[in-house]
């Protein structure tokens, strides 16, 4: 647990330890102790000032080269962090795996600042010359870390907070550091959050190469999260693990000394070989979704840039929806449930996944649940789990469900909108006992996470409508945070440039053309971010070394531009074509009174199942049905 030292507390702590010699504990962070101890058995003495070496241009240059290819990986998460760092008066740092600063971007001004104390490329701040700092300190605790103020060891370096975060090949070797630093009096609390989640972008990155002919096994309780930074990955050499990334460890309470000494069959039970993602069982019994590649790693990509995970429109979300995202994790830590609204593609997700990786449940699970995807039968039983014999197919030790798993982190119910009636009354009694009881009668089980709702639908229209319990509204939405439609933001064309920048554009050696651009900023994009990104991702793969991009590249649909683009507030809405909702819900009335009201007739000539008819149809306001 990170202990939150006051500024009277540190100054008690550091007479005590500096002056008196005295172990100050429970005054300051464990890390920052250990930290200060070991400076003191260095021989480093707070009353000189920091032994600082700083190379020539030319040895700069060298170590730069000797480290390119780390430069490379970590250049959109550099990109996408400095942004942030503008806006917080802050700067991003790369340095290698002894510490030495390689690149820097962010705030100018605080740069500036910054350099009067050694912060700059080409000066190493390893913890033994520079006493306790978010880098030195994070390389020798290999994990990451936060420095504030007065925590630092040199008197210099209190003008500074500091967070940082090592980062791991697969091999388990420390590469090198992000970090994002600022001045002290303005403390980024979401900063260390921050830095964790591009470290976990750049190590999954770093699985792109030098694993060929080796078999991998991704895998993750969420099959739509393998292939994304957040899966976990094994790599085998025949049987014999070689590489590994922390998520895939931590799945199976591992460490580094793992790698070279652990086998396959020691790990999980046969697992057939194969692209398709499937079940694969842990020997502790645990069950998970996983691919386990037969061959290995594709070989090196000639568009690394490309392999990003959804989290990429995270860079894109504007300065409200940061203050948004701040609050958020603050009312999290308080346990203020938080529903998020926004339409598809707006980054409810993404955003639910940041305010994790900034809380402090970080270190515990993330447990994201589509409620709209899961099939109605099954819902209830994956939600709250069963015993053992509980219904035909319930495996032989039950199974702990989704809420369970949850314990200690955050459980993110998506679509809570489509969540069926029935459903919707034992969730409530879930969330105000806080406790489950898996079905089949087994015993209550109390839980402990805090709870992110999201949902792109009315809420309040359908609790209006009897289609969404009241009670269960008031519980979710003690806060509703509302993401903004990338047609509302302002600046779209350099919101575009932006996207660009950071999904890699500039990597490939490609730009947009300003026609292209204005094209792109033009659209009113429907699919919002999801949409965006994906077209940027494909302009990227057609992009050519030097060459501006044309705008007859864009599809038809985007190079003419949408009429919601051009046209007038009132004309745009007055030309808004219905919704694939609302066309669906007109099909299914047309067809409910052409089969006089029988359900399960109409149900028949849709070729779809009559409970969805009813969830659709009849729990919308459908009127005159019957059930025969």
């Amino acid at each position: 647990m990170t202990i939150q030292t006051s500024g009277d507390t540190l100054q008690i702590a550091r007479r005590r330890f500096f002056g008196t010699g005295d172990v100050p504990q429970g005054l300051v962070a464990e890390p920052i102790l250990r930290s200060w101890q070991r400076c003191a058995t260095h021989g480093l003495d707070i009353g000189e000032r920091p032994r600082i070496g700083v190379m020539s241009a030319a040895e700069l240059k060298r170590v730069q080269d000797q480290n390119e290819r780390l430069r490379r990986i970590t250049r959109p998460e550099m990109t996408a962090l400095r942004a942030e760092a503008r806006l917080t008066d802050s700067v991003v740092i790369l340095t290698d795996a002894n510490g030495l600063v390689l690149d820097m971007v962010g705030n100018s001004d605080f740069a500036g600042r910054a350099a009067r104390v050694a912060l700059r490329p080409g000066v190493g701040w390893n913890e033994s010359a520079i006493g306790t700092n978010a880098i030195g300190t994070a390389l020798v605790e290999r994990r990451p870390i936060g420095v504030h103020g007065a925590e630092h060891f040199f008197e210099p370096h209190r003008i500074l907070t500091c967070a940082a975060a090592p980062i791991f090949d697969p091999r388990g070797d420390l590469v090198g550091v992000l970090d994002m630093s600022g001045h002290a009096a303005v403390r980024h609390v979401h900063a260390l959050g921050l830095v964790r989640l591009a470290v976990e972008q750049i190590e999954h990155r770093l699985f792109d190469r030098d694993l060929e002919g080796r078999r991998v096994l991704r895998f993750h309780s969420d099959a739509e999260l393998i292939g994304t930074a957040s899966e976990a990955i094994l790599v085998f050499e025949e049987d014999r693990l070689v590489a590994a990334n922390r998520h895939g460890l931590q799945s199976l309470k591992l460490g580094w000394e793992a790698i070279d000494h652990v086998r396959l069959d020691e790990l999980f039970e046969p697992i057939a070989p194969g692209g398709e993602i499937g079940s694969i069982r842990m020997r502790s019994g645990t069950t998970l979704l996983g691919r386990f590649d037969a061959e290995t790693l594709p070989q090196r990509s000639l568009a690394p840039h490309l392999r990003r995970s959804a989290g990429e429109i995270e860079p894109f979300f504007n300065g409200a929806t940061q203050a948004a995202l701040a609050r958020a994790v603050r009312l999290v830590a308080a346990d203020v449930p938080v529903l998020v609204h926004g339409e598809t593609g707006a980054g409810k997700e993404v955003f639910a996944r940041r305010v994790h990786a900034m809380s402090d449940r970080a270190d515990k699970p993330f447990i994201a649940v589509n409620c709209a995807a899961l099939p109605e039968s099954l819902i209830e039983s994956e939600l709250f789990g069963y015993e053992e014999g509980a219904f035909t197919g319930a495996r032989r030790q039950g199974r702990s469900g989704l809420l369970r798993q949850a314990e200690g982190g955050i459980l993110f119910l998506d679509e809570i909108g489509d969540m069926p009636l029935a459903l919707q009354a034992r969730l409530l009694r879930a969330l105000q006992d806080r406790q489950v009881t898996p079905l089949g009668g087994g015993v209550p089980v109390k839980v402990d996470f805090a709870l992110l709702c999201a949902t792109h639908r009315p809420l309040t229209e359908l609790v209006a409508s009897g289609a969404f319990r009241s009670d269960l509204y008031f519980r979710i939405a003690q806060y509703v945070v509302e993401l903004p439609a990338l047609r509302d933001l302002p600046d779209r064309r350099a919101l575009v440039k932006s996207a660009w920048e950071s999904l890699g554009g500039e990597l490939s050696g490609g730009t947009l053309a300003g026609e292209t651009l204005e094209r792109l900023a033009a659209y009113d994009w429907p699919g919002n971010f999801r949409q965006l990104t994906g077209m940027l991702r494909a302009l990227i793969a057609l992009a050519e070394p030097g060459r501006p991009l044309p705008p007859d590249a864009l599809p038809a649909e985007i190079a003419a531009g949408s009429p919601m683009s051009f046209a007038s507030p009132a004309k745009a809405e007055a030309q808004t074509e219905p919704s694939l909702s609302e066309v669906t819900l007109v099909a299914m009335q047309d067809a409910l009174e052409a089969a006089g009201g029988n359900v399960s007739l109409a149900a028949r000539r849709l070729g779809i199942d009559r409970t969805t008819l009813y969830r659709r149809l009849i729990w919308r306001g459908g009127k005159g049905a019957t059930a025969s």
